[in-house]
């Protein structure tokens, strides 16, 4: 029994889904999805690190309406940016697997006389 390489597991996810599942939350549960850690742990440190420097630039006192808007833009470009690099990857292993496939399939002698 063979296991599953990582290109294989990540090509036989849905693209869509993950872009989706990246793009809705915002938080890279996409790659949780696609069962990659360290893009999905990068993802929660950039989004932590957002959230600290707004709270810590801010202080005590209540942010206005566009320091507000340049906080949730920043979590939606983080959000664009995981939703392309989720479906970038997922093609770049489905195209992978598919040539390997296709490799295993051309070198399997076809005829009569073997």
């Amino acid at each position: 029994m063979s296991y599953p390489s990582k290109d294989e597991i990540l090509a036989s996810s849905k693209g869509w889904v993950a872009s989706f599942l990246n793009f809705l939350p915002g938080l890279g549960s996409g790659y949780l999805y696609q069962r990659r850690w360290m893009p999905y742990f990068f993802t929660i440190t950039v989004s932590t690190a957002w959230f600290a420097l707004g709270f810590f630039l801010k202080g005590d006192s209540e942010p206005s309406q566009n320091e507000q808007i340049i906080g949730i833009s920043g979590l939606f470009f983080i959000s664009i940016v995981t939703v392309i690099e989720a479906n970038l990857a997922f093609k770049k292993a489905s195209n992978k697997t598919k040539a390997e496939k296709e490799k295993i399939i051309s070198s399997i002698k076809k005829g009569w006389f073997n």
